[in-house]
């Protein structure tokens, strides 16, 4: 199976971009039920920079510990990436400077 690696601040859960170390946000509307689904044909890994431990205990307290294989804060090899702060190279460089310094999360829209 392709391996899938998400981001969890600003995709599973509610991040508004004010970082607490000690504390992670509640779970994102809709994002156990598209883990779940996700998890049939995917091998989903977490990519975070925050501790291992309470993100571990934050996937079991909201239930969705069975639908990862791993957490990591290396980009590691996979298929795709979902991340909040990205933008997606069309093979083009054109319009990426303005893409660049337009881009703005989606939370902050």
């Amino acid at each position: 199976m392709k391996t899938i690696l998400i981001d969890l601040d600003g995709v599973l859960n509610n991040y508004d971009g004010n970082f607490d170390k000690d504390k992670i946000p509640s779970i994102k509307d809709g994002a156990k039920e598209f883990l779940r689904d996700l998890s049939e044909n995917f091998v989903i890994k977490i990519f975070t920079t925050r501790n291992k431990l309470l993100t571990s205990k934050w996937l079991i307290e909201n239930g969705i510990d069975c639908y990862i294989e791993d957490i990591t804060d290396k980009k590691d090899l996979c298929w795709l990436y979902i991340d909040d702060r990205c933008i997606c190279f069309d093979g083009r460089y054109e319009n990426l400077k303005y893409k660049i310094g337009n881009f703005k999360p989606w939370y902050s829209r």
